[in-house]
This record gives structure tokens, sequence and C-alpha cells, in this order.
């Protein structure tokens, strides 16, 4: 009966410690073995200190599986949420360094290249591809973008390719919801950065029955557009992504995605920036006395660009710039003061004055620098006094150069 005790005690604990105890599993079982000369009740206390053991170590190892199960069911719950709203995610960085609140280290105040990145939602958003939201798509069962939990930036893909959000109102009951969202807006350019933009939902023939929360957008590299989508006002309400516009997608860096109806989309060939030349030089051949309201200039001797008319005395810029002007008279045998006034977009901005005594004469030549748009208007006024010229001479004159062009 002793043997028989000691041999069950001996197989209990070598089990035991093959699954929980450190060390060699045959430990326990001969510490055991060792007090098989003691008397009965001291085999019996250590066997049944064993088994106290043995239950301590077995009820921490459920608490571990169990702790280990609910980690496993918490990460495929997040990845069933995901999956509700994006495919997957594209980013060059880790969650914990690419998020949009990150601020500047204030050991390196100029940006990096990489923090740059690290703030673009064109380098780290989440992929969009579900067929529904196709404005071609009317399914049967009715999504609504209420419930499901928006983070960041998401880009629009059907079947793999790229595409982008309506900007045109789409019928009811595409798009796999009952009132399909659309941009009521143009998609920016790359320079607006990002910009928000409202969104409207369409019912019942009316194309913004519903004006949902507005949402962010930015257009990157590439031709192709992020959104930071955010739960609509109502449901059955759904983002869509225009079918039309999956050409946008193939479009190259130096091509843009165009339409004219907002249907039929084309990639057309960016105009390259030419910078054009404009100088015009003119003069009047006669003589002007008192008040002139605007002085024709009729004798143009240069106008490259075209930007000086001859029958109304102004000269219009072509394109948006920095321009320099100049513009001289010649007073003589007069007492009284002569001015002559450059008038831009109807404000005087510059004056060239003379007052001579009797019996002389004398020149005067005046210069302006200015920034104009295209379409600004630039002209001479005599206020008061003579100017001397004849057909022969260049004394009353007036001109202009483009220094820089703007885009």
């Amino acid at each position: 009966m002793k043997m028989v005790a000691l041999a069950v005690a001996v197989l209990v604990t070598l089990s035991s410690c093959a699954l929980c105890c450190p060390g060699s599993p045959n430990t326990k079982g001969k510490e055991l073995w060792a007090m098989k000369d003691q008397p009965m009740d001291v085999q019996l206390s250590a066997v049944l200190k064993e088994m106290e053991s043995l239950r301590c170590e077995q009820t921490t190892l459920q608490q571990q599986q169990q702790k280990a199960l609910n980690q496993i069911h918490k990460i495929r719950v997040q990845e069933q949420d995901q999956d509700s709203v994006g495919t997957h995610t594209l980013t060059y960085f880790s969650a914990a360094n690419a998020t949009e609140d990150d601020e500047e280290d204030p050991h390196f105040p100029e940006e990096t290249e990489m923090s740059k990145r690290r703030r673009d939602p064109c380098f780290h958003f989440t992929v969009l591809d579900q067929d529904w939201r196709a404005t071609n798509s009317s399914s049967k069962v009715k999504m609504c973008d209420r419930n499901l939990k928006w983070k960041g930036w998401y880009r629009l893909y059907y079947k793999g390719k790229s595409l982008q959000m309506p900007e045109r109102c789409v019928s009811a009951n595409k798009c796999g919801t009952h009132a399909p969202l659309w941009l009521a807006g143009p998609h920016p350019k790359r320079r607006d950065g990002i910009v928000t933009r409202n969104v409207c939902g369409s019912w019942k023939k009316k194309c913004c029955a519903f004006r949902s929360t507005p949402i962010k957008v930015k257009k990157c590299r590439g031709n192709y557009f992020v959104y930071k989508f955010t739960p609509p006002a109502a449901c059955y309400l759904a983002y869509c992504s225009d079918i039309n516009t999956l050409i946008c997608g193939r479009c190259r860096r130096n091509q843009s995605c165009v339409s004219r109806d907002k249907i039929n989309w084309r990639c057309k060939r960016k105009k390259r920036f030419s910078s054009r030349k404009i100088h015009f030089f003119a003069s009047f051949p006669g003589s002007l006395v008192g008040k002139v309201n605007r002085i024709k200039y009729s004798k143009v001797l240069v106008n490259v660009g075209r930007g000086y008319n001859r029958k109304t005395g102004v000269f219009r810029a072509p394109v948006k710039g920095v321009y320099q002007f100049f513009f001289s008279s010649m007073s003589g045998n007069s007492s009284h003061k002569t001015d002559l006034w450059l008038v831009v977009n109807n404000y005087w901005v510059a004056v060239s004055s003379t007052r001579i005594s009797p019996i002389s004469s004398v020149s005067s030549l005046s210069h302006y620098m200015t920034f104009l748009r295209r379409g600004a208007t630039v002209y001479v006024t005599q206020n008061s006094g003579k100017s001397w010229a004849n057909t022969v001479s260049t004394t009353i004159t007036f001109g202009g150069s483009l220094l820089v062009q703007y885009k």
C-alpha cells in the first residue's frame, strides 16, 4: 500500500513538472522517492503538499491561457472593424511614428523630408476597395457609412484601380446605399494642399437632399486623391466612387485629368509655362497744354506683346508679373508748374513735376515699378502746365517692360 501511494504521487508530479516546473522534470519525483523510508504520515503530507502546489500551477496556467485567448479575440475584432472600412493600410511608417499630430522636435528646427512625409496623408492612407461603392452599383443590401469607425485618410479603388469621388449628382439607390454621397465642389489642385469640401446626398430627385458633414481632400503626386472621411449625418448614406474616373489613375505627372461633363474623363498634357516678352515705347508728336485726362501716345516705336493701345493710350497687362514703367516730358517758356501722373488701375501713383523760370526749358523723366495682375491698366495724364514736343522729337514719351512673369 505504501509503495502504491508513493508511485501514484511520483507519476502525478512528473506529469505536472513536464508542463510547468522549471528544470528537470524528474526533480520532484526524486525528492519524493528519497522519502520512501520515512513514516507513512510524513510521506502523505509531502504528497498532499505537492498536489496543492500542482493545483496552484494549473490555476495560473489556465489564467494565462484565458488571457491569451482574450487578446487573440480582441485582435480579430479589430481586424474585422478595419475590414469593414478599408481593405488594408499603406504607410511608410509605424503607427507610433506616423500620426497627423506629430510635433516638430525642438532639437531639429529645420523640417526634414522624412518628417514632412510623416505628416503627409499621401504617404499613409487606407485603401478603400469596395465594389459596392461604385456609381454603377445598385445592390439590394443598403450600406450606411455612419455605422463605420472612420480613422485617418483613405484612397478609393475599384477592383484594384485608383479612382475618385464623383463631382456630380448621383442617382438615388446607387453606390450600395439609399442616398449616395458625392463631392459638392471641385477636387483641389496639388498646390492647394488640404482643402475642406461639402458633401451632398441625393434622394428623391434632389441632388442635395442631405447635406452631410464636410470632409477633407488632398491631391497627391501621381494624379490621385486622398480623403479624410467622417461619419455621415444619417443613415442610409454612403460615400461614392466614380467609375468614370478610372482613367484618372493612369494619367502621368505631366498630365492632368479633365472632363467637360464630369462623366467622360481624359488625360490632358499640362501646358508648359513659357515666359512672355513684353516691351513698349511710344511718344506724343505735339504739345500739350492744360489738363489732359489721358495722353494718347500715337507714335508707337516698340510694342512687343501688343500690350499698348495707341487709340486709347492705355497699356493693359497681358500677363501677371512685375512691370517697370517710365514717362517723360519737356517744359519750356513757361513759369507754370507742369505735372504728369502715371495712373495704374485708376490710382495716381507717380508724378513727374517741373517748375521753371521764363525763357528756359527743362525735361523730366520718372520711373515706376509695380506688380500687376493680368488685365491691369496703366496710362499717363497731364494734370496742369505745358509740355512741348513736335513731330520729330521724342520728349513726351511713355514706355514699359515686363521684368518677371508669374504663373
